[in-house]
C-alpha cells in the first residue's frame, strides 16, 4: 500500500507498506492509531497518544500540532488503500517540508475537556 510518511524534522516521503495492523502501528511509533478523516478520500493516521508520550512535534494540522510520526493513506471505505498520484502530490505539498517550532508550543500540550450539566 502506498502512503505518504511524515516524520518529525524530516522531509515527507512516499513509502510502500503492508496493510496489516502491525505495519500501521509501526508507522506511527507503536500503540493506538488515531485516524483523522480528511474529507477528500484520504485519512491522516497518527499515534493517539503522541502528545501524552512526549513524542517530538511534527507538523501543524489546523489549530493543533501532531506529535510523532504519521502517514496519509487513501480511504477505501472499510479498508485503507494506496494514495493516488493526485492525493500524493496534494499532501506532499502540504506536509513535504519539516516545520520549525518554538521551545514551548501550547498546541503541542495534551488537553482534556470537561463538560458538566
Amino acid at each position: 500500500m502506498r502512503i505518504l510518511k511524515v516524520e518529525p524534522g524530516a522531509k515527507a516521503y512516499e513509502k510502500d507498506i503492508e496493510n496489516t495492523l502491525e505495519s500501521l502501528q509501526q508507522e506511527v511509533g507503536g500503540g493506538l492509531i488515531q485516524p483523522l478523516y480528511m474529507g477528500d478520500g484520504t485519512i491522516l493516521c497518527c499515534n493517539d497518544d503522541g502528545k501524552l508520550l512526549g513524542m517530538e512535534m511534527n507538523r501543524r494540522f489546523g489549530r493543533d500540532i501532531i506529535c510523532g510520526p504519521f502517514f496519509v493513506v487513501g480511504d477505501g471505505g472499510e479498508d485503507f488503500v494506496s494514495l493516488t498520484d493526485e492525493q500524493m502530490n496534494t499532501y506532499m505539498e502540504l506536509f513535504g517540508d519539516p516545520e520549525q517550532f518554538a521551545a514551548y508550543e501550547p498546541d503541542a500540550q495534551p488537553r482534556a475537556w470537561l463538560i458538566s450539566f
